[in-house]
Formats: structure tokens, C-alpha cells, sequence
């Protein structure tokens, strides 16, 4: 059985297969120990990456459920009846109109954590709406932040809505239900909506925003309208990122560059431009591995720009065991780490069904009841 060890181990949890960010939070709480189960559909979602290869199904198991039919939907009444943790991703209404719904889970399992993950939230004028990740962070004021002025924004990848404001917030309030749950034994439904959690990511910025600290578009350090706070391309084509946001960051990386502090005041305008068209020109003059070994073990925040397959190799990563291999794919290895209950190893991630027969057992159905809800098509 998957979830023996870890800080988790012992916590069920029974994920309705969904996409994005459901599936992180899953491969998160596996990741720690939980001993997850996710309901593939008969008929599987398209998918980005085959469900046998997928990171974020690791150490986990399958059964093909259609909860179409009576017969399915009773074997899904038994899994979560014995469950700590229910993750669904469907739209507002859906969970409902399959029987699914929180009161009546809460009277077959009281201790229930029933976590529901959305883009824009169980309520609200947007709930019923579709979207995806960049329409969620284009509503939070992120989105028109980023990119130079004057540009149209440029797309995130789906890391900031799906993962961070998504999956991670889902599995943080999954957590936070469970601690509460060991005072009251009572479980709770989680409203967990891309929409509140990037939001949540964006407290610092408008706290900078309230006290006139924060401006527009690209007259900001962080969003690139500080020369010492941007990514400037090498002779190669690569690029380098500075962050040298604190005076002796900046100190030092002058030094470096055998630049005279007294030519760039670090607060000026003018010295700005006059920093950034500098740092543009020495940045272009070499290639992006003279300057990783120019700044090797500075202070000056300066580091390659890598692209994944770099990343993968880098010698930090290799030292740390940033990254593992499972079923043919290098993939992030479990975090975050701790001293007296590290995370398990993980295992492959699973096909669809590859435990149905598995998890029916444990449920009590016989190999011959199992047999009858496959001739009825229950389950695949």
C-alpha cells in the first residue's frame, strides 16, 4: 500500500481525477506520505503528459470508476467512507448532480476533509464560468503587472494560477483541516479557487501599492525597472539574471564589473539609464559562462539564466538530489524536507486502473463482484 512513511503516512486521501492544479496537490500530499487513490474516468482526459509518466501521479494508485452508474458510484461511497481527504476539481454543481455532495458525504464520513478546487470558487458572478490559469492571474492584477511597459503581458506558464495560487494553497488547506480535525473530529469542506490563492500571492505588492511604493509598469525593482534587478543577454544568446537589490549586493557587483560607484548612484534616474545601458553592453560583450564563473561565489546575485535541461544537471541540484528519475522522466524530487520524517521515495505513477482489483479487495468486493461490475462496464 502506497503512504507507509512520511510525515503523512496513515492519511487516505481519494482524488476524482481532475486537471491542473488537483493533480499537484495529490502528487504534494503523496509526496509527504499520504497513501493517495485517484478515480480515473473510463474515459481518461486528454492528456499533456501519458498518466504512467506524469510526475504528478507519483506514489499513488488507479481504479477506473464510471460514476455514471449506480454500481460505481457505490464502490466510490465505500473509498471515501474510509478516506481522511476527498479532492475534487469539477466546476460548482458537478460533484453535486453525481450524488457527491458535502452534506450528505458529511453524514457517510463526519471526519471528511473534502477539498474542491475551481478557478474562480464555489460562488460568486465568475463561478459557473470557464477559464484557465491565465484568465485567473489576469484578474488578480498580477498578469498586468509583468512585462515591460507599453508590451502586452507576457504569459507566466501556468505556474503562478494552477500550482502556486491552485495546487499548493488546495494541499496548505487540506493540512490546516487536518490539524483542526485532531482538536474537533469533525471534517470541513475546502473552497479552494486559483482566484483567492493568487491573490494571497500578491499580498506584499499591494502593500507596496497602498503606501505609494509600488508604480506603474516597469518603474518598479521588482518587475525589471531597476538595471540591477533584470535579465541581460551574453554574447551566446544566454542570459544572465542580476538581483542585486541591497546596497552591498550592489556594491559588489560593481566591484566586480570594475565599475566606479561614485559614476552610478544607486537612487538616481538618470544614473539608471545610464547603469542599464552599461550593464548591457559589458553582459553582451561575453558569453553566459564567463560570467557564471566571473560571479561564482559572489555576493553580487548574479546567476545563468539555465534553461530546463540545464537545470536538471546543475551541480547544486546534483548535490542536493534536487531531481530524480521515475518511469523515464527526470522530475523535481519531494519538498520540502524534513529531519525526522522524510519524505518516502516515490514510486512510478500509475495507469489508469492499474489497482482497480487492488482496491476493490480492500474494500471487500470479491474477485467475482469485481468481475460483475467490469461485465457492467462500473469499472475498467
Amino acid at each position: 500500500m502506497a503512504g507507509t512513511t512520511g510525515p503523512l503516512a496513515g492519511v487516505r486521501v481519494v482524488h476524482l481525477a481532475s486537471l491542473g492544479p488537483g493533480p499537484y496537490a495529490a502528487m504534494l500530499l503523496a509526496d509527504l506520505g499520504c497513501d493517495v487513490t485517484v478515480v480515473d474516468r473510463v474515459t481518461p482526459f486528454p492528456a499533456s503528459v501519458p498518466a504512467g509518466q506524469d510526475p504528478r501521479r507519483r506514489g499513488q494508485r488507479s481504479i477506473c470508476l464510471d460514476l455514471k452508474q449506480p454500481e460505481a458510484r457505490a464502490v466510490l461511497d465505500d473509498l471515501i467512507a474510509a478516506a481522511d481527504v476527498l479532492i475534487e476539481g469539477m466546476r460548482p454543481g458537478v460533484a453535486e448532480r453525481l450524488g457527491l455532495d458535502p452534506d450528505r458525504l458529511a453524514a457517510l464520513n463526519p471526519g471528511l476533509v473534502y477539498a474542491r478546487m475551481t478557478g474562480w470558487g464555489q460562488d460568486g458572478p465568475l463561478a459557473a464560468q470557464a477559464g484557465h490559469d491565465i484568465n485567473y492571474v489576469a484578474l488578480t492584477g498580477a498578469l498586468h503587472a509583468m512585462g515591460p511597459p507599453g508590451a502586452p503581458p507576457p504569459v507566466p506558464l501556468n505556474l503562478l494560477g494552477d500550482y502556486a495560487g491552485g495546487g499548493a494553497f488546495l494541499a496548505l488547506g487540506v493540512l490546516a483541516a487536518l490539524l483542526e480535525r485532531g482538536k474537533s473530529g469533525r471534517g470541513q469542506v475546502i473552497d479552494a479557487a486559483i482566484v483567492d490563492g493568487v491573490g494571497s500571492l500578491t499580498a506584499a505588492t499591494l502593500g507596496m501599492l497602498a503606501c505609494g511604493r509600488w508604480h506603474e509598469k516597469g518603474g518598479n525593482v521588482l518587475d525589471g525597472g531597476a538595471p540591477w534587478y533584470r535579465t541581460y543577454r551574453t554574447r551566446d544568446g544566454g542570459f544572465v539574471a542580476v538581483g542585486a537589490i541591497e546596497p552591498q549586493f550592489y556594491a559588489e557587483l560593481l566591484t566586480r564589473l570594475d565599475l566606479d560607484p561614485a559614476d552610478f548612484p544607486r537612487e538616481e534616474g538618470a544614473s539608471q539609464v545610464a547603469l542599464e545601458r552599461t550593464l548591457t553592453g559589458i553582459f553582451g560583450s561575453r558569453d553566459r559562462a564567463y560570467w557564471e564563473e566571473a560571479f561564482a561565489g559572489s555576493d553580487a546575485c548574479v546567476t545563468p539564466v539555465l534553461s530546463f535541461d540545464e537545470a536538471l544537471r546543475h551541480p547544486h541540484q546534483s548535490v542536493r538530489h534536487g531531481y530524480l528519475d521515475l518511469a523515464g522522466v527526470r522530475q523535481p524530487a519531494p519538498a520540502p524536507r524534513l529531519s525526522r520524517t522524510p519524505a518516502p521515495t516515490p514510486t512510478p505513477p500509475p495507469g489508469p486502473g492499474d489497482h482497480t482489483e487492488a482496491v476493490l479487495h480492500e474494500l471487500g468486493r470479491s474477485p467475482a463482484q469485481a468481475a460483475a461490475l467490469r461485465a457492467t462496464g462500473a469499472i475498467a
